[in-house]
């Protein structure tokens, strides 16, 4: 039984993340632990599926902390000294739900929710009745946002007076990324923070096409920088001054370059994906850092492994991947209300976004989805490990996560499958990315032809 993918259990609420699947999980997680976080985004089929959630967790005994309607790190910063429930789709339609899975602040990896799967599968019976756990509700709100107002203060410079527009998506950022930079000291204009479960705004996903409001208002009212979240604020979107959107991976390495840049650690790390710009291992480079990736979805993962093989002086000082940031000194989870308060007090000491761009060097990037039914991902994947390399004989090639081929001018492609669509996806950077892709292209599409 596969439930999970790359960010917890997502799909349709009706047929795929049900409240009968929600009390399943429950009841397998609680065996977990005793005390559990809880709490959903602003999704209509949220009620139903946090009751089922409840009970399956009650019903084996754990004790259960209602936090109610929060974003997903404030589910992770509640849960940092037990285990945490978020019931969230993330950017996904309203017509999705899904269900994410902490312990001590950071995610299940996936030995634990390989033991969760088996866990349903086998079905698990509830305690007897006086056994069953306790329910109480906690406001963790205020104290979330406060935690963040006071590490963000510790970096940059008070962003006095300067001009931030930020598009909730009618998300649950609605309720934290506002309130916090207004603390800091920013002047704030939102767009679309009404929680809403239809997400009338815009759909809840953060794109060019879905942030055009924001894009405009950015670009005609003299706002300094844009920022757009999706349904449950853990992914972050950055517009420049112009309205127009900054890319993710530009993002990553000036956040990247600024902790690495302060860090007091001998071996400062920092740990990202596969399909994560080379732009990012210059910055971390020049900054005195190393880079270190691992598979998209498991930055947590990372996060352990470095930790388990580094020696003394060793410190992940950032994780990201694209849209995603864990900023390790707060804590373990991915936190985009944590990104958008960093981000505003950074540009509020470089006086401009631009300036904080500046240093990144910005080659052309191109994303390719190659269609490949599910049935020949695996021996399609097998033969690009030889047929890529043979191909581009030049580059030097690591098939840890797919097939990641880099050469000297820093130009690279990653070749990797779809874990939710019949796709083989081509992801390439270089000054020749055109070229790149489309002799990249031609090897994938003759092995998935024969």
């Amino acid at each position: 039984m596969d439930l999970f993918g790359t960010a917890g259990i997502r799909g349709d609420a009706r047929t795929r993340v049900t409240p009968e699947l929600a009390l399943s999980v429950g009841r397998a997680a609680g065996l977990d632990g005793d005390e559990f976080v809880l709490g959903r985004d602003g999704r209509e089929t949220g009620g139903a599926l946090a009751a089922a959630m409840e009970a399956g967790l009650t019903s084996i005994g754990a004790s259960v902390r209602r936090v109610g309607i929060v974003p997903t790190p404030a589910v992770a910063f509640a849960a940092r000294n037990c285990r945490g429930v978020m019931l969230t789709a993330s950017h996904n339609p309203p017509t999705d739900n899904g269900i994410k899975l902490f312990s001590e602040g950071v995610e299940y990896d996936r030995e634990a929710e390989r033991r969760i799967e088996r866990r349903v599968a086998e079905g698990v019976e509830p305690e007897p009745w006086d056994r069953w756990g306790a329910v109480e509700e906690v406001d963790v709100l205020p104290r979330y946002r406060d935690a963040v107002a006071a590490y963000a203060e510790g970096l940059g410079s008070e962003p006095d007076g300067l001009r931030v527009a930020v598009d909730c998506g009618n998300g649950v950022a609605g309720l934290a990324t506002p309130q916090v930079l207004r603390v800091l000291g920013a002047s704030v204009v939102t767009l679309n923070a009404q929680v809403d479960g239809h997400f009338p705004g815009r759909p809840s996903k953060p794109t060019e096409e879905t942030l055009s409001d924001l894009q405009a208002l950015v670009a005609n009212t003299g706002t300094e920088i844009g920022i757009g979240h999706d349904g449950d604020a853990d992914r972050i979107v950055i517009l420049d001054s112009h309205g127009r959107i900054v890319h993710e991976d530009t993002v990553l390495a000036i956040l990247a370059d600024h902790y690495t840049r302060h860090a007091t650690a001998t071996d400062p790390v920092v740990v990202t994906t596969p399909n994560a710009s080379a732009r990012i291992d210059e910055r971390v480079e020049a900054a005195g850092g190393r880079i270190e990736r691992v598979r998209l979805g498991a930055l947590h993962e990372g996060i352990a492994r470095v930790y388990d093989e580094g020696g003394e002086g060793t410190e992940v000082v950032f994780a990201a991947e694209p849209w995603k940031h864990i900023h390790t000194a707060l804590g373990g989870w991915i936190d985009g209300v944590a990104s958008a308060a960093v981000l505003v007090r950074l540009v509020a000491a470089a006086g401009s976004l631009d300036t904080l761009r500046e240093p990144v060097t910005e080659r052309p990037y191109r994303k390719v989805a190659v269609a490949c039914p599910d049935e020949r991902k695996e021996r399609v994947m097998d033969a690009l490990e030889r047929s890529l390399p043979e191909a581009f004989s030049q580059a030097t090639v690591d098939t840890d996560y797919g097939v990641r081929m880099e050469w000297p001018d820093a130009s690279w492609i990653l070749v990797r499958p779809s874990g939710t669509e019949p796709y083989v996806r081509l992801y390439a950077e270089s000054q020749e990315v055109d070229a790149l892709v489309a002799d990249a292209r031609a090897v994938i599409e003759r092995e998935v032809a024969e």
